[in-house]
């Protein structure tokens, strides 16, 4: 337990360093191109319009901006950690690397919309408060602690299965 804490926070600061803090042009870039695609997906969904490059327009006189914050990269770092941390196969980390990417993606699109149209509806600042900073960053705790422990539970599925085939070969 005291490996997989000190190989977390090892992981952890090493994913900001390299992915999220712009320490070098790969960082830069990563989190530019995280933030096209959320805005992407954004814009299926947005009035025609309402979505002018980083700013999405509440109204004429309120508007939230899809900035390096808001991306979803930070949520999937802090997933990211502990699966390089777990001891499981190198293809099982990739696998739910690659699953916690897509599903964050998709959790932060919809986190965005939630306070996009809670901010609509109401009266701005006291909605945009209670859908973004309670609702949706929860939303983004829970979807990253279902997915970790979904991961450790296939994690040990799987290393049984590759158990049980050594087994049979010998």
């Amino acid at each position: 337990m005291k490996l997989f804490i000190a190989l977390y926070f090892l992981f952890l600061v090493l994913l900001f360093v390299l992915f999220y803090a712009p320490t070098s042009s790969m960082s830069i870039f990563l989190n530019d191109s995280q933030t096209k695609i959320t805005l992407f997906f954004l814009e299926f969904f947005l009035k025609p319009g309402q979505l002018i490059g980083i700013d999405i327009w509440i109204n004429s006189h309120y508007k939230i901006f899809i900035s390096k914050a808001c991306n979803g990269v930070i949520p999937m770092l802090f997933l990211f950690a502990p699966i390089l941390a777990y001891p499981a196969s190198l293809a099982h980390k990739i696998l739910w690397m690659f699953i916690g990417y897509v599903v964050f993606l998709l959790v932060n699109v919809g986190r965005i919309l939630l306070v996009v149209y809670a901010t609509q509806e109401g009266k701005g600042r006291e909605e945009f408060y209670w859908s973004h900073d309670l609702v949706g960053n929860s939303l983004l705790m829970l979807t990253g602690l279902i997915l970790f422990v979904t991961f450790i539970r296939t994690a040990s599925l799987s290393d049984e299965k590759i158990r049980k085939t050594r087994h049979l070969k010998t």
